[in-house]
């Protein structure tokens, strides 16, 4: 059984996904389940069954995804003391992700994560037009984006999970057939590492992440103002009212956008109309995975590092949160309660030319890998 789940690992990873690895042709069919216990029925969309599957490492870093949305719903880690703790919201059932205001919680996102200018976009002098979900923008894929599909799932084992879809051309307006596959793993050093890979027969903007919000006090603490962030990022993309990068890259030095040197949250959130809905530029010099940023809860001692492929990552400080949501155990979710750090390419890219590219060529592949490792400090 490991040999046939390292066989397809490989495949997934270092493979041509347009060869060599061959797609399920049912929907919903799995490859390989190991019969262990670390799946359960997590609900039904009509006549499908939704799952959850545990990983864990046996250092007490486990995580819980489902194949809808190939969403995290849950990720524990030990605090100082050893006792451990769900760092992630959610919901306690499926009802709760597919209400309409569910905000993406743990949600892998796609085909375009985050938002283009005008649902619109032309590539070789051909306008696109996508499904105008955000103030006459497009949001996070669309209507249906990617965090509203049952992923197939490919393979599975205790620490492992690898997912894929196929969207089809023209789906929310997108060009090209694109199969994506991502592999969630729980590794030895405490780390919750996600991998993305993609393939599309045209040239089509992708850029895709999961949008887990984090709270690493594990709720004991309502919101995050207190937790303090370090930006491994010397710039942002500055925004328009409708939170579009109007083309710029802005220094952060001497504004609230300056996370260098680490500071908490709220020190000069109230600076930022509205709050931290920004991309920050990471500092780094190749393609290279590179420390984005690391976030300390000194009330449990948790400290979580970002790592990443991706030049840039939103930092999201779940400003339209407003306490209308009722999370896990009954629990209100207020403004704020968490952080997103969404690993990506830039915002509105595809109508920036200034920007990193996010156009996938026919016969290249996508590939993006993020790590959110964890540990604690005395």
């Amino acid at each position: 059984m490991k040999a046939i789940f390292g066989l397809i690992f490989s495949c997934l990873i270092i493979g041509n996904l347009s060869t060599g690895c061959n797609q399920p042709s049912e929907k919903n069919k799995e490859i390989v389940v190991m019969e262990n216990g670390n799946r359960k029925v997590f609900g039904n969309i009509g006549s499908d069954t939704v799952y959850s599957y545990t990983l864990q490492n046996g250092n007490g870093i486990k995580a819980i995804v489902s194949n809808y949305g190939g969403t995290l719903l849950e990720l524990w880690t030990p605090d100082r003391s050893g006792k451990s703790g769900d760092v992630i919201l959610g919901f306690d059932s499926l009802a709760g992700y597919l209400q309409k205001a569910n905000p993406f919680f743990g949600a892998l996102v796609g085909r375009y994560a985050n938002r283009i200018a005008n649902a619109k976009f032309s590539i070789d002098g051909k306008q696109y037009v996508l499904a105008a979900n955000d103030h006459g923008n497009t949001l996070h894929g669309g209507i249906k984006g990617f965090d509203k599909v049952i992923w197939t799932v490919d393979a599975v084992n205790d620490s492992s999970l690898a997912l894929s879809y196929t969207s089809p051309d023209a789906e929310e307006g997108f060009p090209g057939a694109l199969t994506a596959k991502i592999v969630y793993t729980v590794t030895g050093d405490n780390g919750l590492k996600i991998d993305y890979t993609a393939v599309s027969d045209k040239k089509t903007p992708v850029n895709l992440t999961n949008h887990a919000y984090f709270n690493l006090s594990s709720g004991k603490d309502s919101t995050i103002l207190l937790e303090v962030l370090t930006l491994h990022a010397s710039n942002y993309t500055p925004v328009n009212a409708s939170l579009i990068p109007t083309g710029q890259i802005a220094p952060v030095k001497n504004t609230a956008m300056d996370f260098l040197a680490g500071k908490k949250i709220g020190k000069d959130i109230g600076q930022v109309k509205g709050g931290y809905d920004h991309n920050f530029v990471i500092d780094k010099k190749d393609d290279g995975i590179a420390h984005a940023a690391s976030v300390y809860d000194e009330s449990s001692g948790r400290y979580m590092e970002v790592w990443t492929t991706q030049p840039g990552v939103q930092f999201y400080t779940g400003n339209f949160l407003d306490g209308s949501l009722t999370g896990r155990d009954g629990k209100k979710i207020v403004q704020h309660a968490a952080l997103c750090l969404e690993t990506q390419h830039f915002p509105d890219s595809p109508n920036q030319p200034g920007f990193p590219s996010s156009i996938l060529q026919p016969g290249q592949t996508y590939h993006q890998t993020t790590i959110y490792k964890f540990s604690f400090k005395k």
